[in-house]
């Protein structure tokens, strides 16, 4: 390869889409270089919709004000205490109607393989272009049967839901404006994930001093917390995750989530730490 040639991206082909609805393309955001030098990433259309929101959190200083004004405005711009206000018929509005973005997130902490599991991947699939890797068993492209399944279960989570995508939409906004008005110079977060076995992650390199090159599926469970993560397997694998790819955090949403020091983060290429307990 000449000096003329650039590199091929670290994001193989097959695990990102050629399109998206976020700032910066698949490849890019999916990427190694992404890991290391970071940027924003903003989902279209989000911050002009919602502008009276951001607007309104600019003013309050406490983090727990911003938390309830925020839980309050989802309920009401999405009707989530009266779904029938939406148009959905009362058998719907008392079903899948109640499906929000809460009970998404609860559903993936309590089965990251079940049908909230699948609505959150398939929500970073479109939203980023990170294509879906696993999701109960391993996802080798869009023609195999097992996505096919991935993709019936992900129909079903969404079906007769008041805008749940729109839903995950607002909630990571408002996930990257909380994490920048707290630390507005931070960049990355040091997080960790227990693994029983390194090799059933897809990994593309093996780097000096136990490091290696992993490929992520596209929304991921971490812990800010090491002895956390010790109980979900033997190897401990230690990654700087940009803030930017932090789509919820426990601490966020107190009293919501369990768990302690839980993040979703959105996959791609990571350069990580692979250790024993």
């Amino acid at each position: 390869m000449d000096n003329d040639t650039p590199p091929p991206p670290s994001l193989p082909a097959a695990a990102r889409l050629p399109i998206n609805r976020c700032n910066l393309p698949a490849v890019i955001l999916g990427s190694l270089t992404f890991q290391d030098h970071p940027a924003p990433l903003e989902l279209d259309g989000v911050r002009a919709l919602h502008g009276d929101l951001w607007r309104h959190l600019d003013g309050l200083d406490e983090p727990a004000v911003r938390i309830h004004d925020f839980m309050a405005y989802m309920r009401g711009h999405f009707c989530l205490d009266d779904p029938a206000a939406c148009g959905l018929a009362e058998g719907e509005a008392g079903g899948r109607g109640r499906a929000d973005y809460l009970r998404t997130l609860r559903g993936w902490w309590f089965n990251p393989d079940g049908r909230e599991a699948a609505v959150l991947k398939g929500w970073a699939e479109s939203r980023f272009g990170l294509i879906t890797r696993f999701h109960r068993e391993p996802l080798p492209d869009a023609e195999s049967l097992a996505y096919g399944r991935f993709m019936q279960e992900r129909a079903g989570g969404v079906y007769n839901t008041n805008a749940l995508e729109s839903q995950l939409d607002l909630l990571y906004s408002y996930t990257q404006y909380e994490l920048r008005r707290r630390a507005p110079e931070r960049t990355h977060l040091t997080l960790y994930r227990g693994v029983n076995r390194l090799a059933d992650h897809e990994v593309l390199a093996h780097l000096p001093g136990g490091e290696a090159l992993v490929l992520l599926n596209n929304v991921n469970a971490f812990s800010a917390v090491r002895e956390r993560a010790d109980e979900f397997g033997d190897y401990i694998l230690t990654v700087k995750v940009p803030t930017a790819k932090v789509c919820c955090f426990q601490d966020l949403l107190p009293g919501v989530l369990q768990g302690e020091g839980e993040h979703l983060v959105i996959g791609g290429v990571y350069r990580v730490k692979v250790s024993l307990i």
